[in-house]
C-alpha cells in the first residue's frame, strides 16, 4: 500500500542544519573538512582521519534528515557490551525509509567507483522504485548524501548526484566513514530501527499506520580488517538490538508483525554475519534478507492498548563477534 508521507517535513533542510554545525565542529570531532574537485563539501569522518564516537551520533542524525534523535547509552541490553546507541523518531517511516536506508546505488564504470547512498539527498533524487510507494517528494537547494566507505567520489560521479538531486555541485556535502571507524560503527548502529523499518516495508505491512518507533543497539567496537568490520555492525542489530514500534489498525496486524518481524524467524540465523558472509563466498544476494532484522521486537497499538512482544537478544554471538 502506497504511504502518504507528501506533508512529511523536509529531510533535506532537517539535515542541512546538522552537517552546517558537524562541519563547524570537525576539528573537535576529528573530522577533516575539503572541497572536492566540483566544487562540492567533503567531510570524511573516519578515512583518513580518527573521527569520533560523537562524529557517528551526529552522522546517523543527519541520515535520519533531523526527524529523528540518536544518543549514547550505558545499556544497551548486553552485559558485556553496554555501550550502544539509542535512535527514536516520531516521523520513523520517512527519517527511515525516505532517509536513511542505503538505497541509492551509485556507480560510474570509467572510474571503477561504487557506493551505496543514504541521507537525505536520497529524497531529491528519487532514483529509487521505494520512493512511487513511500510518496514523498523532498525539495531544496542543499543535498547531503552520506556514503559508506573510505573515499568520496570522483567528481563526474559528483556531478552526476547533484544533477540527479537538481542542485548545483557547490550546495552538495558528501559524508563519508568506513565501517571500521569509530563513526562508522555507530552510524550503522544508529540504523537499528531503521532496519526494522525496512523489514516491515518487506513484509508489506501498511506504513501508514507506523506511527512512531525507538530502536537501540550495541555499538561494536572497530575492526580494521572489512569482513569483520561488517560483520560485527551487522551482528550487533540481528543478535543485539532491540526496536519497539507504536502502530493503529487491528490487534491481528499487529501481532504478525511483532511475530514475523525478528531475525530469529530467518533461516539463515545462528552464527556471526561474517561466517554467513563466508558461507555464501560473499555474494550478499545469496543472504536470506529476512536475516537483515532487529533481535527482539514489541509492537504497541495505540488503538487497543496491546502490545506484542517476539524474538531474543543472542549475546554469546554477539560475544564471538565482538571479541
Amino acid at each position: 500500500m502506497t504511504a502518504t508521507l507528501g506533508t512529511s517535513p523536509s529531510v533535506s533542510a532537517g539535515a542541512a542544519k546538522l552537517v552546517d554545525n558537524l562541519a563547524a565542529n570537525a576539528r573537535e570531532l576529528r573530522c577533516d573538512v575539503a572541497s572536492g574537485d566540483a566544487g562540492e563539501r567533503q567531510i570524511d569522518l573516519g578515512a583518513n582521519c580518527t573521527g569520533s564516537l560523537e562524529a557517528g551520533r551526529q552522522l546517523g542524525e543527519i541520515c535520519m534528515g533531523g526527524l529523528g534523535t540518536v544518543a549514547l547509552t550505558s545499556n544497551s541490553g548486553l552485559e558485556r557490551w553496554p555501550l550502544g546507541v539509542m535512535v527514536h523518531s516520531t516521523n520513523p517511516v520517512v527519517a527511515c525509509l525516505a532517509s536513511q536506508y542505503a538505497g541509492w546505488t551509485i556507480s560510474e564504470e570509467d572510474s571503477g567507483f561504487f557506493a551505496l547512498g543514504s541521507g537525505p539527498a536520497r529524497a531529491l533524487s528519487r532514483v529509487e522504485e521505494l520512493y512511487k510507494e513511500l510518496n514523498y517528494v523532498d525539495h531544496h537547494d542543499k543535498a547531503s548524501l552520506v556514503i559508506e566507505g573510505d573515499k568520496a567520489p570522483p567528481a563526474s560521479v559528483v556531478k552526476t548526484v547533484a544533477d540527479a538531486c537538481k542542485v548545483n555541485a557547490r550546495d552538495l556535502t558528501i559524508l563519508y566513514a568506513p565501517t571500521s571507524s569509530l563513526a562508522g560503527t555507530v552510524q550503522i548502529a544508529a540504523r537499528v530501527l531503521e532496519v526494522g523499518l525496512h523489514k516491515a516495508h518487506e513484509l508489506h505491512f501498511d506504513l501508514n499506520n507506523i506511527l512512531d518507533g525507538y530502536g537501540v543497539a550495541p555499538i561494536a567496537p572497530p575492526a580494521p580488517d572489512f569482513v569483520k568490520a561488517m560483520g560485527r555492525t551487522n551482528d550487533a542489530i540481528i543478535y543485539g538490538g532491540r526496536v519497539q514500534l507504536f502502530v493503529k489498525g487491528s490487534d491481528a496486524e499487529a501481532q504478525k508483525l511483532a511475530n514475523e518481524l525478528p531475525s530469529s524467524g530467518s533461516e539463515a540465523y545462528g552464527k556471526p554475519f561474517a561466517e554467513i558472509f563466508a558461507a555464501v563466498e560473499g555474494d550478499f544476494y545469496k543472504i536470506d534478507g529476512m536475516l537483515f532484522s532487529p533481535a527482539v521486537v514489541t509492537v504497541s497499538n495505540v488503538e487497543t492498548g496491546s502490545s506484542f512482544h517476539a524474538g531474543k537478544l543472542a549475546p554469546d554471538i554477539v560475544d564471538a563477534s565482538f571479541a
